[in-house]
């Protein structure tokens, strides 16, 4: 039997986030409403926290203590999940399989917070002085513990 987790995202955008553990990745699944059209980074954070609102969420997730970057780079922070995508009606579908992320064991995001950002997340090649640390995503426009959800 395959574990599974739920994010609700609330704040300026809304959405639920589904995780399933497949073996030595994770499938994460699920849609956010309310966004501007195009690019928003999307990252797990360090704490599921949410008491001031998604600012107590911490910094990106970062098991290794790595720089900032894309999905596939292989220097990333373990909640580097990189962008969603809404369309023209502000809807973003999510499908991405990552294999840095669990829901078991060391690198287990259960409990901690997912952040969908105002901006594009630069994937840490933006040569911007945030580009190492936060990928320049902007804001945080909306967030959500992940927790252990019923089969």
């Amino acid at each position: 039997m395959s574990t599974k987790a739920v994010c609700v995202i609330s704040g300026d955008v809304k959405g639920v986030v589904y995780f399933v553990q497949n073996g030595d990745s994770v499938s994460v699944t699920g849609e956010v409403t309310g966004l501007a059209p195009g690019l928003h980074g999307f990252h797990v954070h360090e704490f599921g926290d949410n008491t001031n609102g998604c600012m107590s969420a911490g910094p990106h997730f970062n098991l290794n203590s790595q720089e900032h970057g894309g999905p596939t780079d292989a220097v990333r922070h373990t909640g580097d999940l990189g962008n969603v995508e809404a369309n023209d009606n502000g809807v973003a579908k999510v499908d991405i399989t990552d294999k840095q992320i669990s829901l078991v064991g060391d690198s287990s995001i259960v409990g901690r917070t997912v952040v969908v950002h105002a901006d594009v997340d630069d994937l840490g090649k933006g040569g911007h002085e945030l580009s190492k640390t936060t990928g320049n995503a902007g804001a945080r426009l909306g967030c959500g513990v992940i927790g252990i959800c019923k089969a």
